[in-house]
């Protein structure tokens, strides 16, 4: 892509001044070239040096401001805007001049200074053009809608994915883009963040024409010339922008925002919301007010923890190494785990067989993952691809050509090292050996292999096509190509690779497990589940303990809760023996369809915390404060990592907390657990941990791992 369009751009280009240049770095400004055809149409093309994507600074910004100056100057026929990058036209700000702001007049200065750079782009009095390619997101998305037109490639996505980040737009975009389109479509884009492909843009009027490239110097000369249609509002864009109208909507987006992000939580959406419905009549009013809720936003804890979250997961990613290799995946055992995996390696380009000692669980995960593609694949095409690439393999013969294997059968010791003694034998030289086991330690799993140092465990997470994070956990004995390999590989299929050390439960296992046992205990104390779920979600998980066990699996809770509790001792409560009563009588959460909770058309039933009818009024007043349920719940689990940090499973305190966020979905505005006890005060977690243990049993005990971390927070 960025060969193509540079050689259209010297080809077709001449020079324009002594400012001008189609060299990077060889005229006045590092991130810009800027020539003049024989039309009289001047190119910008936006290449920022150093990057391999462009992002909006404050350096790139003051340089935009003076090239803009240039073309004033120079009064061109028209502007064409366009990247020279492969991955698209602006991928939005550069996220690291968001880390660490505290000062929100600070903030609104900077973002006042920008405002007017894109105010200038918007006004320059001549056919400004936006050719867009790949990604435009966020700031880049504003600098587009700043232009008089938009002209898509069709690989291209528009999005504004701030609320991610706390934020909601802060360029002019709430104002252009609820003026722009559909004020409905555009505020639900903006408060999801969610992107959409170049048709569906040129559908809501974002965008005024696709095309493919070499049709592009033509839909330009339509621009220039006046005949390229431009969008326009709709009537009824009016009509819904009208004061009483948008109040009326402004609260329906309230009470839908409120299901999935609590104010107190998440105030960007909030703050979007009244933006709009205060001011969506005001143009001017709006501009200022958006700077100024963005400056406030900025400094929120919300707003740096999820910054924080997003360096994260970009950290996260850079584990991966180079692109993976891996062209062949054999997946045995098609429960939900495996299947769900061989479904997913599909989707993302693998070839992936199946296999499993009957026809029905294969069927069944086919089934699951033409389901599942039908849901993320908007293209009937890519999804008949996709299931032509899962094939079913009753005798197992994918083992022979595989790069690499992964089994995905139950937890249980004997059959694990079962199956290895089948397949290692035929299996090919240089392919990888790869358990998905979410407890048993790889070092009794390997006893039996002729070839540990291949062995490797890769641990996917529940459901598969939602969790973003893999364990990949070594042994004592591991050959360091084959982590570098699986980690490549966790990478190619669009996953964060976590490295682990083998230790029971890894780390978001055990970290989990306490969780969700301590759950149980208050159970037995008789406080109702409702309530137990309620704090939880309160203090910020996405869902509570009980529903968690409900949905991953009272059977298979239960397991893992055995096998840990056999390793670690009274670190972990014992179930309880009515948890087994309802596992022996199949009443195993929402695959059965009861559990904790009844569960209908995969939703649990609930009624409201506290409203146990086999509670009386002086047990509902004996029930402990919300705050205290959610400590004895989150508390144990914030211990465990620093355990896990202490004894070295995962070395790196950072890495924990993408972890718990990627892996559980840990609070993400708290910015990781340990990131919580560093917010809250470590010696206030520790202190409370202590009358814990002290009131409820050793299982709350300390960590002596616990000094050692405040003095690397300190030292920080």
């Amino acid at each position: 892509m960025e060969s193509r369009i540079l050689d259209l751009f010297k080809d077709r280009l001449i020079e324009l001044g002594p400012y001008v240049s189609t060299e990077p770095g060889a005229g006045p400004w590092k991130n810009f070239r800027l020539a003049k055809d024989a039309d009289g149409v001047a190119w910008l093309l936006f290449d920022r040096e150093g990057a391999s994507a462009n992002t909006l600074s404050a350096e790139v910004i003051e340089e935009l401001d003076a090239v803009l100056a240039a073309i004033e100057s120079d009064r061109p026929q028209a502007l064409v805007i366009r990247s020279a990058k492969p991955s698209g036209f602006i991928a939005g700000a550069d996220v690291n001049a968001f880390r660490g702001a505290s000062d929100p007049r600070q903030v609104e200065t900077e973002i006042g200074r920008a405002h007017r750079v894109v105010d200038r782009l918007e006004n320059l009095g001549m056919p400004t053009i936006a050719v867009v390619h790949g990604f435009c997101l966020g700031g880049g998305f504003e600098i587009a809608l700043a232009c008089k037109y938009r002209i898509a490639i069709d690989n291209a996505r528009f999005g504004f994915p701030e609320v991610m980040l706390g934020l909601h737009p802060g360029l002019g975009g709430t104002v252009r883009f609820t003026r722009l389109i559909n004020p409905m479509e555009a505020m639900t884009l903006m408060l999801t963040g969610r992107t959409i492909d170049a048709r569906r843009a040129k559908s809501l009027g974002a965008v005024d024409a696709v095309t493919q490239e070499r049709h592009v110097r033509n839909a330009i000369k339509d621009a220039v010339s006046g005949k390229l249609k431009r969008a326009t509002p709709a009537a009824m864009s009016t009509i819904l922008s009208a004061g009483p109208v948008r109040s009326f909507l402004a609260t329906r987006m309230r009470k839908e925002a409120a299901k999935s992000a609590p104010i107190a939580h998440y105030p960007a959406p909030y703050a979007l919301i009244d933006l709009w419905e205060k001011h969506g009549d005001d143009r001017n009013a709006m501009m200022s007010a958006e700077q100024v809720s963005f400056a406030r936003l900025m400094v929120t804890p919300t707003a740096q923890n999820l910054i924080r979250v997003f360096f994260l997961r970009e950290q996260m990613k850079k584990l991966a190494g180079d692109d993976g290799t891996i062209k062949h995946v054999h997946v045995i055992g098609a429960g939900a785990m495996g299947g769900d995996i061989a479904a997913w390696c599909a989707r993302q380009g693998l070839h992936a067989t199946l296999a499993d000692m009957k026809a029905e669980p294969i069927a069944g995960a086919i089934q699951r993952a033409a389901e599942l593609y039908g849901k993320i694949m908007r293209k009937r095409i890519e999804q008949r691809d996709a299931l032509d690439r899962l094939m079913p393999d009753m005798d197992g013969e994918g083992v022979r050509n595989a790069d690499l294997v992964i089994e995905a059968v139950p937890e249980k010791l004997e059959l694990k090292q079962k199956v290895y003694a089948g397949v290692e034998p035929r299996m090919k030289p240089g392919a990888i050996l790869a358990t998905n086991t979410s407890s048993i330690p790889l070092q009794d799993l390997r006893t039996s292999l002729k070839h540990p140092e291949r062995l490797v465990g890769i641990h996917f997470f529940n459901p598969v096509s939602r969790m973003q994070l893999v364990e990949v956990v070594s042994h004592d004995g591991s050959d360091s190509q084959v982590l570098a390999a699986t980690r490549a590989f966790v990478g190619q299929i669009d996953r964060l690779p976590l490295p682990v050390k083998s230790a029971p439960g890894f780390l978001v296992n055990r970290a989990l497990t306490p969780y969700m046992l301590e759950a149980m205990v208050m159970l037995d104390e008789k406080v109702p589940k409702e309530t137990i779920d309620e704090a939880a979600e309160k203090f910020g998980m996405p869902m509570g303990p009980i529903e968690l066990a409900d949905t991953v699996g009272l059977d298979i809770c239960l397991a893992v809760g055995d096998s840990l509790r056999a390793k670690l001792g009274d670190a972990l409560p014992p179930a309880p023996d009515w948890l087994r009563q309802k596992v022996e009588a199949g009443e195993l959460g929402r695959k059965t369809g009861k559990g904790f909770y009844v569960w209908k058309d995969g939703k649990a039933q609930k009624s409201k915390p506290g409203g146990d009818a086999l509670l009386g009024n002086a047990t509902q007043a004996k029930l402990p404060p919300q705050d205290e349920i959610a400590d004895r719940l989150i508390l144990p689990m914030v211990n465990v990592c620093v355990a896990c940090l202490r004894e070295g499973i995962v070395d790196n305190a950072d890495l924990v907390d993408g972890a718990m966020i990627f892996g559980t979905g840990f609070a993400p505005f708290r910015g990781g657990p340990l990131n919580y006890a560093r917010t809250r005060g470590v010696a206030d977690v520790v202190a409370v941990l202590a009358n814990f243990s002290q009131k409820y049993g050793e299982r709350f005990a300390p960590d002596v791992g616990w000094d050692s971390f405040r003095q690397d927070s300190a030292a920080k």
